[in-house]
């Protein structure tokens, strides 16, 4: 019989984190929508002026794979990608990197997901991330200036006649 502490090994503590802005804000669903450079999330409703940027940290091990769009799921965060590594970890674990067109992100996903899926690089999957995994704790402030709009009477710096 085999001792519980050699079954159980630690799960490895792996983030993605990407820039975004606040988009807008639903109290009626308590949601806020980020806009992030390859699309859009949804989070819990933050308290965070629309415009202001933030980073977010998402776990590796709140990102599940689906080959094909998912339609009838719950989880609200559905992006298309590329699976850009697999890394096989400490069993059962393997890193997969996914390229949602300039943004990284990572999923902890087990080798039995790997091998079922037929997961390889190159291909073309859809990653979900719940709405709810993306808590109040892993949003920080971006630093980043937001730029500044451009006043919709502005002229040409053109000579004038």
């Amino acid at each position: 019989m085999l001792d519980r502490s050699e079954t159980l090994r630690p799960r490895p503590r792996l983030y993605s984190r990407l820039s975004a802005r606040v988009l807008r804000h639903d109290a009626e669903q308590g949601l806020t929508t980020l806009y992030f450079e390859d699309g859009e999330l949804r989070v819990p409703l933050i308290d965070i002026p629309v415009q202001a940027g933030v980073i977010v940290r998402i776990d590796a091990s709140d990102v599940s794979i689906a080959l094909s769009r998912p339609m009838d799921v719950s989880i609200t965060n559905r992006l298309p990608g590329r699976i850009i590594e697999l890394a096989c970890l400490a069993p059962p674990y393997v890193r997969a990197r996914f390229e949602l067109g300039k943004t990284r992100l990572t999923a902890l996903v087990t080798r039995e997901s790997v091998e079922r899926l037929a997961l390889i690089e190159g291909l073309e999957a859809w990653v979900m991330i719940k709405a709810v995994a993306i808590s109040r704790g892993a949003l920080t402030p971006d630093p980043a200036p937001t730029p500044r709009p451009w006043p919709s009477d502005r002229r040409s710096n053109r000579a004038r006649p």
